[in-house]
């Protein structure tokens, strides 16, 4: 079960030039609002990068104003674990779950868990909340992070699974968002 005090979320690359030739990008965008969203108000730190930011621009402004507190952690490696700088940042947090969003799904996302799995982080997919330009590269992708022993989860699930009761501020405020931006 996902704890608040041992996840944390990697969201990868979800860049403006990017998302525009995402397939099902809309729902994808909706999730990973919805997914930070429930992070920033859960506790959760959030690791967040962009690829080569000179030639594929920044995040998407709908998720960079959710993290304007932060700066993203530019990296040209796929894999969020060959960029010095995330490496350091994540060995930080001191956490052991990650949770990973964004995109490509089969490229840097799948690399990226590959990577985690390998330093034994325990490694989720949020699969609702990673996109590919293709569905087929999607689900090639979330079958290669399996694969490699990343387990699947959605976006309601890991909210859900880490408020465990529903009562308090941070369930309405879920629920809120959960409303706000309609079911995944």
């Amino acid at each position: 079960m996902l704890t608040t005090k041992n996840s944390a979320l990697v969201l990868v690359d979800v860049q403006e030039k990017l998302v525009r030739a995402m397939h099902a990008k809309e729902r994808f965008i909706d999730n990973t609002i919805k997914l930070v969203e429930g992070s920033r108000i859960l506790g959760l730190p959030v690791l967040w990068t962009e690829q080569n930011p000179a030639g594929l621009g920044p995040t998407l402004p709908e998720i960079a104003e959710l993290l304007a507190d932060q700066n993203p952690l530019s990296k040209i490696s796929f894999s969020c674990c060959g960029n010095e700088e995330f490496m350091k940042e994540l060995k930080k947090l001191n956490r052991q779950t990650m949770l990973v969003a964004g995109i490509e799904t089969h490229v840097c996302v799948y690399q990226t868990a590959a990577d985690l799995v390998d330093l034994n982080y325990d490694v989720q997919i949020v699969a609702d909340a990673v996109a590919s330009r293709t569905a087929e590269n999607k689900q090639i992708g979330l079958e290669k992070c399996k694969q490699v022993g990343a387990g699947l989860t959605s976006t309601e699930t890991v909210l859900f699974e880490l408020l465990k009761i529903a009562k308090g501020d941070q369930f309405k405020e879920i629920i809120k968002i959960k409303k706000e931006k309609g079911t995944g």
